[in-house]
């Protein structure tokens, strides 16, 4: 099978020659600790969300598409320190971070959060300026010459947008005000909150529309992250108020502009909207994280095989040795047996995890995605 005709089949059910074999990367900092156990040098290209070779990863090709801010903010350091820096970030927002630990743009804390772009529906309004969505600059550069035959003929999983790139609503809204100051405004702020979300769903559409006026895509996701470990950031009455029915529509455009699935990450635990999510009409839900009780079987048995699922692997457990990690996998079996499932680790690998461990979960998970172990 082709990786295209694999993901079609695991998504509805049928027969497949194995299940598809996806993953979703590493902290920045991991390949230093790899790099000193042994990692062969160049042979990874850590752009897992496309394809990894030396891993066996399935190919997935993911349309250019800038949902950002046209201009952004200026990325600038405010001040620095030998123990931290202040930035202002290209979203507007200010932060203070600890400088050490970090490698490239990855911390390992998080930072301190300062100030937000949005404040009320004036500082809205005027940062929707920035988000025109008629921009030549938002696609790649002659891509209807260059990338859109390859699209029209592929053999491999199209995805509309790169990961993180077609943010969802409450990712957007957290972008622009964080979390306490959204919290509040569902309550305080309700006009600016109907007027956020209906503005990204017409933003987000209008990006997508000149791609899927030329090809169809397999699936489009949102990226969320509105949950923590016990549960979401936000109700399902504030949810269904603001967010379902601008979510309703977003979905009902890609399904009838030919996209297969519609599909939601969020980290945490996100049980509570899901009953709402898919009355929206959403897929498939990642990365079933494990420390918040995102057991994969768990959710199947609750929810049913029309909600396809994918995750569920506990980066903790790939941080043991290996008998944990076989019988981690192992119980695995039956979900992977029950189908619509895509094992991969429920959120980037931490560099808690070894190189040889990691190694040893990729070969027992092939097994397991052919039915062998």
């Amino acid at each position: 099978m082709t990786d295209l005709e694999r993901f079609l089949a695991l998504m509805e059910y049928n027969e497949v020659d194995r299940v598809p074999n996806h993953e979703l990367g590493v902290w920045q900092q991991t390949p230093v600790r790899w790099a000193s156990e042994g990692m062969p040098e160049g042979k990874l290209r850590f752009d897992w969300f496309s394809k990894e070779p030396f891993l066996g990863l399935d190919r997935r090709e993911y349309t250019p598409v800038n949902f950002e801010m046209i201009p952004p903010f200026e990325s600038k350091v405010l001040e620095k320190t030998d123990r931290y820096e202040i930035v202002q970030h290209p979203t507007g927002m200010v932060t203070r971070a600890l400088i050490e630990g970090t490698v490239g743009s990855m911390r390992t804390c998080m930072d301190q959060y300062l100030s937000w772009a949005v404040k009320d529906i004036k500082d809205f309004r005027k940062l929707k300026k920035r988000f025109v969505a008629a921009l030549d600059e938002r696609y790649p550069a002659g891509w209807k010459e260059k990338l859109l035959p390859g699209w029209r003929n592929r053999d491999y999983v199209l995805v509309l947008g790169r990961n993180c790139g077609p943010d969802g609503f409450y990712w957007r809204a957290r972008e622009w005000m964080g979390t306490e100051n959204v919290s509040y405004a569902w309550y305080d702020q309700p006009d600016l909150m109907h007027e956020m979300m209906e503005f990204y769903a017409e933003f987000t559409m209008a990006c997508a529309k000149p791609i899927l006026d030329e090809t169809t895509v397999e699936y489009f996701n949102l990226n969320e992250d509105f949950a923590m470990k016990t549960g979401p950031l936000l109700g399902p009455d504030t949810f269904r108020t603001f967010i379902f029915p601008h979510l309703k529509r977003l979905v009902e455009f890609f399904k009838s502009h030919g996209t297969r699935y519609v599909t939601l990450d969020s980290d945490g635990n996100p049980e509570p909207l899901i009953p709402l999510l898919m009355d929206a009409g959403i897929d498939c839900i990642w990365p079933l994280e494990r420390a918040s009780d995102m057991d994969p079987m768990r959710i199947r048995r609750k929810f049913g095989k029309s909600l396809r699922l994918s995750g569920g692997v506990d980066k903790r457990e790939l941080a043991k040795d290996k008998a944990a990690i076989e019988a981690h996998l192992r119980s695995l079996i039956p979900i992977v047996e029950d189908g619509g499932f895509i094992p991969t680790v429920d959120h980037t690998v931490p560099p808690d995890v070894p190189w040889d461990n990691f190694l040893y979960y990729m070969e027992l998970k092939r097994k397991l995605l052919a039915g062998k172990l």
